[in-house]
């Protein structure tokens, strides 16, 4: 049949599914090569969306951008989603002082440093802003996978970047929300950029509190039901719940998936969903960094040139300085913070998304796109070297510095290393802080859900009194919360040695006095949304009444409350466990890496006496984990399973030893030569009559598994071991043709 008759008879595929199997091609090809090449797998991406996009015509082009853009939409919901699983809360509460001082310093001097840079351009204000952001956010992908292909992820600087990429995550959502208020305002300061930020940390507040309450519960409950493919779709809708949210409060997409990765976190179910969503995040990252190679306009290149160059040099030399100053400042030895600083030198997946935002508000100018790409790209590639090189020139400087600097340092790090006692008025304010704020924003969250979705209801019904009863029923709702915020004690212990103290008894009883102002104040503010004046006074002093008359049960249905969120955010399912401030383990230049034992490990089956670790290697065993068990300091007669996950305590030097020799000590697990049969032996005339098959040592002789026996025309499959060979029987052995052939002829 001519090809014309077939042509006329084929069925016309509609634009998206053409596009997406060329940009998952073009993808596929790319990134084998780049994989081949040993470099990263985004610049493959970014290559293969260049040569699928418009500007490129040697291959097939993509024909529909926009059908394009909208999968790359979902690619950034899913690439923020997968962020968000990685980063939980909890781990922000252990990164330290350390990585907030570096983060911040990093992101306050890029910002302004690219600002400067951009007005000195000629750029506009808000391309110079967005381009201060873009610069300031170094790229978590590229540097963890940077770290595993160069082998430094144990070493102690390594865990000091991770930490500040942590912080820069969370302070990139807080700033795109910034810039989105920013952009549609066309303000740098002011009341609206105040109430987006009071907002912005509403919503957080509220979200995280209520997704710990429910979301962990549901799925420890449900937990025995669920198999991967009903826990998969639960995560994404759990996530696309949350993006729906965020966009109607308001916020961007991305917010919202964050947000539910970092809540999801914090469940025992975790590590599952973050296993089961890894494909889909793959692909529609895949899809969302090709849709950012597609933008890439070679003439646009081209002319802008110079500010390609220039942003280059200022993200490799700006974000290596900033963030070894800012290590500096933290407390970290010279080489560290170099180490630290020379890492996080480049940009990628979250100026992407930033520069995406800039695009799709209409704020940034076309230029500004492709100009991020190019820089991304060009850092990407030098990361790894300046990792590699960060070693020897950390030494350099150390070498090259005036001994009086040096010294002055490793004085300063020791200084703010040491382990300093909490004041008990810090601890008293940050825990009134948190029990105020916690309360006053759930009690905020009942007012405004009663005034706009319980008050037109009760109205939609033609209840009588309907204003009324919606007071009473958000009154109910309101009393726990409004006798935490004003009557609840915080931190008793610490308020019962401050109040002993002249100069802090005052500030004391003015903040007790706040607390009661504050419970009023939202009576008043409910009462003012839902009902009148004149109404709103009488049910005052109701509440009032109320109040007194059932404090006790008020008391434990907010503890009840309380208990249920603190088992869920603190013990997470899990069994309970000591504490464990992995940056107060570790004097001096020693640090805490983690290992997993091979399977095929030499150190299986062995007791740690008999490994003689310390000895060897000069390090400590901290904890070890096995599944769901974590043993902590081990003893010496603890054995080592395969798969244990060893936390040990070191210099980088003897874990690097330790870690080459986990790597190169294996057992030999090559069978390329082996060739598995099903053999039949004649016990007849052999010693093995009258012994048992445990006895006879056939298996272990053979290497092999006694699959059958034939006695007196009976046939028994996987006979006990306990079964007596007898002179008629025959058996059938599974095993290595040639170790069953060896043994029969001896």
């Amino acid at each position: 049949m001519p090809f014309y008759s077939l042509s006329q008879n084929a069925i016309h595929l509609p634009g998206l599914i053409t596009d997406l199997g060329l940009i998952l091609i073009t993808a596929s090809i790319a990134v084998i090569i780049f994989k081949k090449l040993k470099q990263p797998l985004v610049l493959g991406y970014l290559v293969a969306g260049f040569l699928a996009g418009n500007n490129f015509h040697f291959f097939p082009t993509v024909e529909k951008t926009h059908d394009v853009s909208i999968w790359a939409e979902i690619g950034v919901i899913f690439l923020l989603f997968s962020l968000g699983l990685e980063f939980s809360f909890k781990k922000l509460t252990k990164v330290g002082g350390t990585a907030s001082i570096t983060a911040l310093t990093q992101i306050v001097c890029m910002v302004l440093l690219g600002y400067t840079v951009g007005q000195l351009m000629g750029w506009t204000n808000m391309d110079s802003l967005f381009l201060g952001v873009i610069l300031s956010i170094s790229s978590t992908t590229i540097i963890l996978k940077a770290f595993e292909e160069l082998g430094v992820k144990s070493q102690k600087f390594a865990g000091n970047v991770i930490g500040s990429l942590i912080v820069q995550d969370i302070l990139a959502i807080l700033m795109m929300v910034l810039l989105s208020t920013v952009a549609v305002s066309s303000q740098f300061s002011g009341s609206e950029l105040i109430f987006a930020i009071l907002k912005l940390i509403f919503f957080l507040i509220l979200w995280f509190i209520l997704g710990i309450f429910f979301i962990p519960s549901f799925l420890n409950k449900a937990k025995h039901l669920l198999t991967d493919e009903m826990l998969l779709i639960i995560s994404i809708a759990l996530c696309l719940l949350m993006v729906i949210f965020a966009a109607s409060a308001g916020f961007s997409p991305g917010l919202g998936a964050f947000i539910m990765g970092s809540i999801i976190a914090e469940t025992t179910e975790s590590e599952h969903i973050e296993k089961l969503i890894k494909p889909v995040k793959d692909l529609f990252g895949a899809i969302f960094f090709v849709s950012v190679g597609m933008l890439i306009n070679p003439q646009t290149l081209v002319t802008y040139y110079v500010p390609v160059i220039i942003l280059t040099l200022v993200t490799i030399f700006g974000q290596s300085i900033s963030s070894t100053i800012g290590s500096l400042l933290s407390g970290q030895p010279l080489k560290q913070s170099i180490q630290a600083g020379m890492s996080l030198s480049q940009i990628g997946e979250f100026s992407f998304i930033i520069a995406t935002l800039g695009l799709s508000l209409k704020v940034t100018q076309d230029f500004l796109y492709p100009v991020v790409v190019a820089v991304s790209a060009i850092t990407t590639f030098t990361t790894p070297y300046m990792i590699k090189f960060s070693t020897p020139f950390a030494a350099f400087v150390e070498d090259k510095l005036p001994k009086r600097w040096v010294k002055q340092i490793e004085r300063y790090s020791a200084y703010t290393q040491a382990i300093k006692p909490t004041s008990l008025w810090k601890s008293y304010i940050f825990d009134y802080t948190r029990q105020v704020t916690i309360n006053t924003v759930l009690a905020v969250a009942i007012i405004l859900l009663s005034r706009f979705y319980l008050l037109p209801f009760t109205e939609e019904l033609k209840l009588p009194f309907s204003s009324i009863i919606t007071a009473l029923v958000t009154l109910m709702f309101l009393l726990p919360f409004l006798w935490a915020i004003s009557l609840k004690r915080i931190n008793k212990e610490a308020v019962q040695s401050l109040i002993q103290e002249r100069k802090y008894r005052g500030a004391i009883i003015i903040m007790f006095i706040a607390r009661m102002l504050l419970s009023v104040f939202l009576i008043g503010f409910m009462l003012n949304k839902i009902i009148s004046p004149f109404f709103g006074i009488i049910m005052f002093f109701l509440a009032i009444f109320v109040y007194i008359t059932y404090t006790k049960q008020i008391n434990q249905f907010y503890y009840r409350l309380e208990d249920h969120f603190l088992k869920n955010f603190k013990e997470n399912g899990k069994e309970s466990k000591p504490k464990i401030e992995r940056q107060n383990l570790t004097p001096w230049d020693g640090h805490i890496a983690s290992f997993v034992v091979p399977c095929d490990s030499v150190f299986s089956g062995h007791t740690i006496e008999d490994l003689k670790i310390r000895e060897r290697f000069g390090i400590n065993i901290a904890f070890i984990k096995r599944e769901n068990k974590t043993v902590y300091i081990p003893s010496k007669t603890e054995l080592i399973y395969p798969q244990d996950e060893l936390h040990v305590i070191g210099t980088d030097l003897q874990v690097n030893e330790f870690k080459k020799y986990l790597e190169n000590h294996l057992i030999s697990t090559d069978n390329s030569d082996m060739e598995i049969v099903l053999w039949k032996l004649d016990i007849k005339n052999t010693s093995f009559v009258n012994k048992s098959i445990k006895d006879s040592l056939i298996r272990e002789e053979t290497n092999g598994i006694i699959v059958g026996v034939e006695h007196n025309g009976h046939r028994m499959l996987n006979p006990k071991s306990s079964y007596i060979l007898h002179d008629s029987d025959v058996v059938w052995i599974v095993g290595d043709k040639n170790k069953i052939k060896s043994f029969i002829e001896e």
